[in-house]
């Protein structure tokens, strides 16, 4: 259990290191890491959860899904931003206006999404899980009785790495944009639950031992595949909030705004189709490496 303690310890000092430069905002990659490092614990509590008392970690880990939420929409406005900007800045010139009118509307969603972030940073109730997180990794986690029942670390990964397979079959190499969303979730979370156990799988002196190499190289093909789906879905995202934008211009919009907008739509719908063809080559190598898990 020292192992799923370290995790926490390491992931809430990255919060809390963080969380001034989040309110001060002038960085959004203090945001990003704070909110990855939020995430983490969540993921942490999750993939332990046979290992805990499962009524604590539970609770916990609503607490912490609070906290990521209320970090959520700013970050992903953030990400959004960025990618409109640079998109628009390899628009003609005579079309940048029109894009960065665009990019505008989004600015100004953030800046209300920024006030009811810092107003739940600000609550009595994120003071309360900071004490909490930080009691939490001071003392031994809690566990469930000692009933002879309590997997093998490799098992978790096995577990995890069964219920990919299982959604992966299911879905096949063409299911929809939701799906493969689905399956990037299931991923990251066969990912966190490798990362969690795999440093508690080496001998004393530190070294692999060979179920910890083998999930080793099983985190490295699951980064790859993660990363195509992700990618997929930052581009169907962009898609969509595109569309949001161009129909909340209203009965008249600017006519340069929609040509622009639709430009926009076509590339964000060709990069998901392209990555689309690419995730299936990054499953059949992670399945190969779980195989032999």
């Amino acid at each position: 259990m020292n192992h799923v303690r370290a995790l926490l310890d390491k992931r809430l000092r990255a919060m809390l290191h963080h969380e001034p430069g989040v309110r001060d905002g002038s960085d959004p990659e203090e945001l990003h890491q704070m909110r990855v490092a939020v995430r983490r614990m969540r993921a942490a509590l999750k993939s332990a959860r046979p290992l805990l008392d499962g009524a604590w970690a539970d609770e916990l880990r609503a607490e912490l899904g609070r906290l990521g939420r209320a970090l959520g929409p700013v970050r992903d406005l953030d990400v959004m931003i960025e990618r409109l900007r640079g998109a628009v800045a390899t628009l003609p010139p005579a079309e940048q206006a029109a894009g960065q009118r665009l990019v505008s509307v989004l600015e100004a969603d953030r800046i209300g999404a920024r006030s009811e972030m810092l107003d739940e940073l600000d609550a009595d109730r994120h003071a309360a899980l900071r004490r909490r997180l930080v009691e939490a990794v001071s003392a031994p986690l809690p566990e469930p009785p000692d009933d002879g029942s309590r997997p093998a670390l490799i098992d978790l990964v096995r577990t995890e790495t069964r219920k990919l397979t299982r959604a992966v079959r299911r879905a096949g190499p063409n299911p929809p944009d939701m799906i493969l969303h689905d399956l990037r979730i299931r991923t990251k979370r066969l990912r966190y639950t490798g990362e969690l156990v795999e440093p508690a799988m080496r001998t004393s002196k530190g070294k692999r031992t060979s179920d910890a190499k083998r999930v080793r190289k099983m985190l490295k093909a699951a980064e790859g595949l993660q990363e195509v789906l992700g990618d997929h879905q930052d581009a169907c995202v962009a898609e969509h909030r595109i569309r949001v934008l161009l129909d909340e211009l209203g009965d008249s919009p600017d006519a340069h705004e929609v040509f622009v907008g639709g430009r926009l739509v076509e590339r964000e719908r060709a990069r998901a189709e392209q990555l689309r063809g690419c995730w299936w080559e990054a499953w059949e190598s992670l399945s190969a490496r779980a195989d032999r898990l």
